[in-house]
């Protein structure tokens, strides 16, 4: 159901699975997972970042170059991913020579058009422009 709800606001490209148990990012693609089942910690941000233990029904939307990680999950444990319409995803470890190249893939990435959930008006895109203009303003 998750996954069809995903492809109805544009989010595709999906898979279902669980999430790697190493630090990882994308450059090319934002990413939405939907827990259909059980629970796991998933770190975010890196060795420094913030971990949050996500449960059946939750939903979490991934910036292109946020790394994340599974810490620990329980059996049950199941989610399926998806990418904004277009967008394919790679695969980066956080090598430093990874960076100049995904720091351009992460800069001309545009913002997604949908929410994967609410769709069009959704919240993922009133927040995500409000905090784009916000840097925008900063910036200039």
């Amino acid at each position: 159901m998750i996954k069809e709800i995903f492809e109805s606001n544009g989010w595709t490209n999906s898979w279902e699975n669980g999430v790697y148990d190493f630090h990882h990012y994308h450059s090319t693609a934002h990413e939405v997972l939907g827990i259909l089942s059980g629970s796991a910690r998933i770190q975010f941000g890196g060795a420094a970042g913030i971990s949050l233990l996500l449960e059946q029904g939750d939903v979490v939307i991934i910036p292109a170059g946020v790394a994340h990680k599974n810490l620990g999950s329980d059996d049950q444990f199941k989610c399926v991913g998806a990418y904004p319409e277009g967008q394919e995803y790679d695969m980066n470890y956080g090598k430093e020579s990874e960076r100049p190249k995904a720091d351009e893939n992460i800069g001309k990435l545009p913002l997604p058009e949908t929410d994967p959930v609410y769709g069009v008006n959704g919240p993922l895109v009133k927040n995500w422009e409000a905090e784009a203009a916000k840097i925008s303003e900063v910036s200039e």
